[in-house]
């Protein structure tokens, strides 16, 4: 006969907010503290996106941010209190939309305080607010940590500062910066430029994608549940005080070169020529400066050291096959995020392949 069951205490579950819920690394997000057993809020700015959100079991929120949104007179028909506030949101200029953010981030944590609940905030930046590094075998080649000098492009600046900003409220949250590198999976945010490429220039009679870049350029990424999983770590660490204050780089045990990169793709895609550096006066495809040129090595053993995060996926060279058809089932489907990247670098891959 089954023993009876004793009821066992659970602690009240937790309650987080994610901005760009429907995003890149705002969906991978949401699904991280859902597994984690959280109550899952997510805003999104078009009622169309919501039916993807609740299939993930998250409550979408529709609305946007501004100094002037409304969209919390919806959440708080739910709760008026939150334990962790994630911002996953990017919106050209970068100064505005984070003066939105910030305004949004007040009231809120102004009422889940009224109602006795102190906000941890998570403001999600990039690791381009360093700048860049030397290519692999520079010459005193180092990585960028949290110590490093800040030197974003000059269209980063709004998201590197503004980002920074978050600490000046330390009566109403407590606020962490997080610097990812950049991901892939899934969609592939913008790596899936590179399948793009490659899938072009396989159709081309010479069969070669020739690009006009260092193929020692160091290629930092992280799978994007990785990614997911540090913010969760940070919300989860039992020591606030540890972790308030502070930036975090996010990136994958150890970086790879445009070179392993460019193998993996000639592999993959047959390319009989391969994919190689591009003849000497020749340029590459206007986008493939930033997505695959720009090199930077970047420490996260901050993070890895006070929480034990890890990066667990392999990667993008290693698992390249499995992230394409992933890529391609995505786009097959119309995925918004693949639509959006597309638009975004349509005019490189007019000139794709040679």
């Amino acid at each position: 006969m089954a023993e009876s069951m004793t009821p066992v205490a659970r602690p009240q579950p937790k309650t987080v907010f994610v901005t760009g819920a429907n995003g890149y690394i705002g969906s991978a997000v949401c699904r991280a503290f859902v597994r984690a057993g959280y109550r899952t809020f997510g805003l999104v700015r078009r009622p169309e996106s919501a039916s993807n959100l609740i299939a993930e079991e998250i409550v979408p929120i529709i609305g946007s941010i501004s100094k002037d949104a409304t969209f919390l007179g919806d959440l708080y028909k739910y709760t008026k209190t939150v334990d962790v506030i994630v911002s996953c949101t990017e919106q050209l200029p970068f100064g505005e939309h984070f003066e939105g953010i910030a305004s949004f981030i007040q009231k809120l944590s102004t009422t889940s305080n009224q109602n006795g609940v102190r906000p941890l905030v998570l403001a999600s930046s990039g690791c381009k607010d360093y700048g860049t590094t030397g290519v692999h075998g520079s010459p005193g080649l180092a990585p960028h940590t949290e110590d490093s000098p800040l030197q974003p492009m000059e269209i980063l600046y709004g998201r590197t500062y503004g980002s920074l900003t978050l600490f000046e409220h330390s009566s109403l949250f407590d606020a962490v910066v997080l610097r990812p590198t950049p991901l892939f999976g899934y969609d592939s945010s913008y790596y899936g430029f590179a399948f793009e490429l490659t899938a072009a220039a396989a159709k081309t009679p010479e069969s070669t994608l020739e690009l006009h870049l260092d193929f020692n350029t160091i290629l930092h990424g992280c799978h994007v549940d990785d990614c997911a999983e540090a913010y969760l770590a940070l919300a989860e660490h039992p020591d606030r005080a540890a972790v308030a204050g502070q930036c975090f780089n996010v990136s994958a045990h150890r970086y790879e070169t445009l070179a392993d990169l460019a193998k993996a793709l000639a592999a993959e895609y047959g390319l009989r020529g391969g994919v190689v550096p591009a003849s000497a006066g020749d340029k590459s495809a206007p986008f493939a400066d930033l997505a695959l040129g720009y090199s930077q090595w970047v420490d996260s053993t901050k993070i890895r050291r006070l929480t034990g995060w890890s990066d667990k996926r392999m990667l993008l060279s290693e698992n390249l096959h499995v992230y394409r058809l992933a890529y391609e089932e995505a786009a097959r489907r119309g995925h918004e995020g693949v639509l959006r990247v597309k638009e975004r670098i349509s005019g490189s891959l007019a000139g794709g392949g040679k």
